[in-house]
């Protein structure tokens, strides 16, 4: 994320620098599209406001749907992750005191694959580094300008206080729903969908060995819960809370008291439980721009959309994003053609919006929404019902769950 850009001070030294794809965000979105273009030999730079240290530890999604592994895995960045990561055959969902098991790789033949965020970013710096090409991180100051030209720029301040000028033929937009690039883009040619919703996330990493082999999703009359993991030995879990939930209000004993409530089984059931490491509070929302193109600008990722994590579908979206803009890209670059540039807008919103709706869908089958009724809480349980017991129902939230082909 960027911070709002400041101007540059008169009479100071302006390095001019140039590349065809400046990229602005060293997330995942932006750090996969940077892997993508170098293996093409396209020139890029990446530009990223926090420090190194600070996006290689920073705790976010862990589930990586099937097309993500498989890119990661194909482009040779996935050592670790076939070392390290955790394959899931699927998911459980526990209701009426009971698990109910949705074997993905029995109901269309994938899997997914739990690897946090941080561990995937880890291994696409170092593979950035390890091929020389650059990423200015902690810079300041940034701003777009040009971007409805062939030539747009990117203004900012390095780490090290000198004042660059980062001339390119195109701009990729992967700094986060708070970054500068979708500021940039005049309001006029944006038009913005979006839904707030009445409740949060309150998510723990823990010490503490999970106890089931699969991510669980908790519907119970208390409010939902997800018990998943980031290793063999830390886990990952996670309240429905209300959006203002103040952290002070939930010591450690109530957490555990609470999660072990929601996860209840009638055949009993108990976390393992252990040191609190991190904690915070996710608010939750749907949040849609279009196009995701503005001139030679082209957004990706949360700065151009942002899912409840019912879906488990951030991460995966931005992955998916870029890929359909690197194969863009290339095309572009060795041809001059500009029908898939044309078309990233299009192709992109098409999976963003099945994300979506499967998001919300899988939201609304497993929150409480406050002021609900009985009527409601039984259309949820028919809901569940019929998911686990239909395998139409089961083969559809599978592959929408495990991850959709890229541009479809």
């Amino acid at each position: 994320m960027f911070p709002a850009a400041a101007a540059v001070k008169k009479g100071a030294r302006v390095e001019v620098m140039r590349t065809q794809v400046a990229i602005v965000g060293a997330g995942p979105a932006g750090l996969v599209l940077a892997h993508l273009l170098s293996r093409t030999g396209i020139d890029c730079v990446v530009l990223e406001a926090r420090s190194q240290q600070y996006v290689e530890q920073r705790v976010r999604a862990g589930v990586l749907e099937h097309p993500t592994v498989q890119l990661l895995c194909d482009t040779g960045v996935g050592r670790r992750l076939q070392e390290e990561g955790l394959s899931h055959r699927g998911i459980r969902l526990r209701f009426d005191g009971a698990d109910h098991l949705l074997d993905f790789v029995a109901l269309i033949g994938r899997s997914i694959t739990v690897y946090g965020q941080q561990e995937v970013v880890k291994d696409l710096i170092e593979a950035r580094l390890a091929a020389g090409g650059p990423v200015f991180f902690e810079v300041g100051g940034v701003r777009l300008s040009g971007l409805d030209t062939d030539e747009p720029e990117v203004a900012f301040t390095g780490g090290d206080g000198v004042e660059r000028i980062l001339r390119a033929e195109v701009v990729a937009g992967c700094d986060g729903f708070h970054g500068v690039c979708r500021p940039s883009v005049p309001t006029r040619h944006l038009q913005v969908f979006e839904r707030e919703y009445p409740f949060a996330w309150l998510g723990i990493l823990a010490k503490a060995a999970p106890v089931q082999p699969e991510v669980t999703y908790a519907y119970s009359d208390r409010g939902f819960a997800l018990a998943s993991m980031r290793s063999t030995e830390i886990s990952r879990l996670y309240l429905q809370v209300g959006p203002d939930e103040a952290l002070d209000a939930w010591p450690d004993d109530r957490i555990w008291e609470e999660l072990n409530a929601r996860l209840a089984l009638d055949a009993g059931f108990a976390l393992n439980e252990g040191p609190v490491l991190e904690r915070g509070v996710t608010t939750m929302r749907s949040f849609v721009v279009e196009p995701m193109r503005y001139g030679r600008l082209f957004l990706a990722g949360d700065a151009a959309h942002i899912v409840p994590p019912t879906g488990a579908k951030g991460m995966n979206l931005a992955v998916a994003d870029v890929a359909v803009l690197a194969e863009a890209l290339e095309r572009f670059f060795a041809t001059g053609a500009t029908d898939l540039l044309d078309g990233y807008s299009e192709r992109c919103l098409r999976r963003v919006w099945r994300a979506e709706h499967f998001s919300w869908w899988m939201t609304s089958m497993l929150h409480l929404t406050p002021g609900a009724d009985a009527f409601e809480r039984r259309l949820q349980l028919a809901q569940l019902r019929y998911v686990t017991s239909s395998q139409a129902a089961a083969k559809s939230l599978a592959e929408n769950y495990s991850g959709l082909p890229y541009g479809s």
